[in-house]
């Protein structure tokens, strides 16, 4: 599922790099995108490649440092292989709970995540087009359009600030979400100064001359 979502926004990102923005879509279709909120942004989710530190208290020769496999699965003294890709850190501690207790009276079981390579590329924002330094970074919680741009070196002299354009996933399309960074940057007006989501591509266009 990573390397589909990863490989869809590798070929919108060079769609996108062309002079021209495409359309807006539809009022709702925007409303909708704006809305979502979407799961990995406020809880993380496992997959594979990442790594846990799987601590259980009292009893440390059950405890270990394991690499969630391309399977989904992690292997834990005692239990077994358990599935974490797809998970919380909460969900996985409580399946390994479970199983653990028919072993050891009440088990107590912690999860941190001490590598998280699953989402080294979904959990980035990018910045392409008529920017100092097209590029691709972290998301953090709080990040805006403005903050992105900035990030990126400003918008260069051949920019349309009027006719950038926000793209987010949602199902199987990108939304795009028209953003006046002539207003944010230049007259103070924000109000398409949008909080970013992991996954979402701004693209600043070139004028036409």
């Amino acid at each position: 599922m990573a390397r589909t979502l990863v490989a869809a926004f590798a070929v919108l990102t060079l769609l996108l790099s062309g002079c021209v923005s495409t359309p807006a879509s539809s009022p709702e279709k925007i409303r909708q995108a704006l809305n979502v909120k979407k799961q990995g942004v406020d809880q993380y989710i496992l997959g594979p490649t990442d790594v846990v530190q799987v601590s259980v208290w009292r009893n440390p020769d059950l405890s270990a440092s394991v690499p969630v496999r391309p399977d989904g699965r992690i292997s834990v003294p005692l239990v077994g292989d358990v599935q974490a890709s797809g998970r919380t850190p909460e969900d996985l501690a409580q399946s390994i709970e479970d199983e653990l207790a028919e072993y050891i009276r009440e088990p107590q079981v912690s999860i941190v995540v001490t590598g998280m390579g699953s989402h080294e590329f979904t959990d980035r924002v990018r910045v392409t087009g008529a920017v100092q330094g097209p590029m691709s970074m972290p998301h953090r919680s709080g990040m805006t359009v403005m903050d992105v741009v900035l990030q990126a070196g400003g918008a260069n002299e051949f920019a349309d600030l009027d006719d950038a354009r926000l793209y987010r996933k949602m199902d199987n399309e990108a939304v795009s979400i028209p953003v006046n960074l002539d207003a944010i940057l230049n007259r103070g007006d924000i109000k398409t100064n949008y909080l970013l989501q992991p996954g979402d591509i701004l693209t600043i266009p070139e004028r036409d001359f």
